[in-house]
Order: structure tokens, then C-alpha cells, then sequence
């Protein structure tokens, strides 16, 4: 089977990216994702020798793990060069690509990086091999709702003035996909959900230039030109005729997908044979079994 081509430009990303940077990152999603990091590592009852942050936007994670204490060492695989951070080793490089030895980590991490790599199977895989045995993998990325307000008035402004259609919004994975992809990656135990997390916004211009400012615009490789201005106008006055508040400000849906495994190790608990159970099912629930 051929290759298929790729969705994004990588180059165009690391240049909004860096761009976003230069400007005034706005981070609220990155570092509502940290929060949410530490309520789920809380749960995990050990200390990590060596972590990975993945190609997380700003390094905001890579300094709460060595901040927390929950890491021995951190290693962080950035996206564009940046200042060095006490105690915290880093690369620039790509979650595609990663330049690091066979079962290097105890913990990987990954906050809404992953959602633009071009081979999401590939970049698990290599993340599952980079961890030892047992080692732990947790991921956030932007879901298949996300910004789906903005992907309807833009479809219907664009077809109402311009008279066809072209990709504005990159599509996102779908959570009942996710599972399945780290199983395949080679991950055991793999857990996902979901957090929706809607933002609300005076304008809908508002919400662009957070976009912009995230370095979220559209960077697909299909794409067409810049939006004409026409299109843009009557996009915002759809936007606010469908998804006003009482207030007059507008809502975002953001929609942010955890997911996490571990690599496979013999110590790690293992489902029953099927006939094994020891007990019936209507004893345990107290019930009495009727027999069709």
C-alpha cells in the first residue's frame, strides 16, 4: 500500500508556532492541561528515574515534573529552541522523529502537541519504545469537537460568497479511535477520555487571534489562500447569530482527549482466562438467575 500524503505542513507549523511565540503565547489550554496532569499523576503511587515531555507548546510541563519532584531527571523534546531551564535537559526536535535510544524513559509525556503530527500511529510507537518496560505514557490532545462552531459558520460563509469550500479547520482525532491506536502502538492497560472545555469570547474575533496566538491557524497542506474579507465579515455574523450567549459573547468548544498506557510488563495485572471465574455472577449482585 502506498504512503498517504501528508495532512499538515510541518514547516508552517513550527512557524506559526514560533511566531505565537514572539507575539505573546496565550497558553490558558497548555496550562489548564498541566493542572489536569497533576491530578492524574497523583493517582499513579511512584516516582519516575528519567521523564520525556514530547513536543509540548511551551515548557510549562517539563518544569512542573521537575518542580513536583515526580521525575529524578527530565528531558524535553521542544519544538522551536529555547532558554534552557534548570535541571531540565533539552532537544529540539520532532514527536516523528525522536532522537532518543530504546527504553530511555520511565514517563513520557505529550500536552496538545500530537493532534498536528502527520503519522499519529508512528509517533506512539516510537514514544512506546523509548519507554522501558512498564514505563508510563500520558497524552492530551485537542479533540474531534473542537472549535466545531468555527468550522460551521467558516464552511457555510465560504460557500455562500465564494461559492465552494475548502479545509479551514484541521480535522482532530475522535476519542473512540484513540484507544484502539495505542493498543496498537504496542501500549497495555490504555485508558481514554475526555474533557470539554468551552471558552467564551466577546467576538469571534477574539477567538482568531487566540488561534494565532497559539499558533493553531490553519496550516493544512490542501489549504486554499487567505480568507477574503467578505467571507470572514459574514463568518463572524454567523458565528454570533448561532452561538451567542444571553451576554451577546460567543462560546468555543474545546475539546481536549487524554490518553494514557503503559508498556507491556510482566508484573502488570492480567485479565482471566474466560471459564475461570470462581463465583457466579447472581451470587455477587444477590440476585436470583432465571434461566431462558
Amino acid at each position: 500500500m502506498s504512503t498517504p500524503p501528508p495532512l499538515f505542513d510541518a514547516a508552517l507549523i513550527r512557524k506559526r508556532l514560533a511566531r505565537a511565540h514572539a507575539t505573546g503565547f496565550a497558553d490558558f489550554l497548555v496550562a489548564r492541561a498541566c493542572e489536569d496532569l497533576g491530578e492524574r499523576l497523583g493517582t499513579v503511587l511512584r516516582s519516575f528515574e528519567r521523564a520525556l515531555d514530547c513536543g509540548t507548546p511551551t515548557p510549562q510541563a517539563a518544569a512542573w515534573l521537575r518542580g513536583s519532584g515526580r521525575a529524578g531527571a527530565v528531558v524535553r523534546l521542544a519544538p522551536l529552541p529555547e532558554p534552557a531551564l534548570p535541571g531540565i535537559a533539552g532537544v529540539v526536535g520532532d514527536p516523528e522523529a525522536l532522537p532518543f535510544g530504546e527504553g530511555r524513559f520511565d514517563l513520557a509525556l505529550s500536552l496538545l502537541a500530537l493532534q498536528h503530527v502527520n503519522d499519529l500511529p508512528g509517533a506512539l510507537i516510537q514514544i512506546r519504545r523509548a519507554l522501558r518496560p512498564d514505563g508510563l505514557f500520558v497524552g492530551c490532545l485537542m479533540g474531534g469537537r473542537s472549535l466545531t462552531e468555527l468550522r460551521q459558520v467558516l464552511a457555510e460563509a465560504e460557500s455562500e460568497v465564494e461559492g465552494g469550500v475548502s479545509p479551514r479547520v484541521a480535522p482532530f482525532a475522535e476519542v473512540r479511535d484513540l484507544g484502539a491506536l495505542l493498543q496498537r502502538a504496542g501500549f497495555a492497560l490504555p485508558v481514554t477520555d475526555v474533557e470539554t472545555l468551552p471558552v467564551r469570547y466577546a467576538t469571534p474575533f477574539g477567538l482568531m487571534r487566540d488561534l494565532r496566538a497559539m499558533g493553531l491557524t490553519n496550516a493544512l497542506r490542501e489549504r486554499r489562500g487567505r480568507l477574503r474579507r467578505e467571507t470572514l465579515l459574514r463568518a463572524a455574523a454567523l458565528y454570533a447569530e448561532r452561538f451567542a450567549d444571553a451576554d451577546g459573547r460567543v462560546r468555543a468548544t474545546f475539546e481536549l482527549i487524554w490518553l494514557s498506557g503503559w508498556v507491556p510488563h510482566e508484573s502488570q495485572q492480567k485479565p482471566l482466562r474466560p471459564g475461570s471465574a470462581q463465583m457466579r455472577l447472581a451470587d455477587a449482585l444477590g440476585t436470583t438467575e432465571h434461566r431462558s
